[in-house]
């Protein structure tokens, strides 16, 4: 945790460490073309972890036009549903917050995959999320 003055005579913002990943679709791991889908958020002293999600599906197309877009979609779905907790996120409803972005964020090959995990200070994860959603996948 860290603080930083406003320098308007206000108290302090409270700013806390996060971490985030880009979840990116592969759909041709061979080819190694790929989009970002998504962004996993995890601030430890929030006990927080979400993920937001978007599948492009034209780019998805033009990538691979035999690409299972049902199925693709069910995979960021189930990144968003296991990084958010309880039971929508099925066996890890009782993981931690940590574990679960751990998990999530673990390199791996396949079509839907996490990017390199991040680090920052935001007052807010929530909003922090939605930031990183905004521009780095929409």
């Amino acid at each position: 945790m860290s603080e930083q003055q406003s320098g308007t005579g206000r108290a302090p913002v409270q700013r806390y460490v996060f971490e985030y990943a880009l979840v990116r679709v592969v759909p041709r791991v061979e080819r190694g073309e790929m989009f970002n889908a998504g962004v996993m958020v995890y601030c430890r002293a929030k006990s927080y972890a979400a993920a937001l999600t978007h599948l492009d599906e034209a780019k998805l197309l033009v990538l691979d036009p035999q690409a299972d877009v049902r199925g693709v979609r069910a995979a960021l779905g189930a990144v968003a549903r296991v990084c958010g907790g309880g039971d929508p996120a099925g066996q890890a409803a009782g993981d931690d917050p940590g574990r679960r972005f751990r998990w999530l964020s673990a390199p791996r090959s396949a079509v839907v995959q996490p990017g390199p995990v991040h680090t920052g200070l935001t007052a807010d994860p929530e909003a922090e999320l939605a930031r990183l959603f905004e521009v780095l996948v929409r």
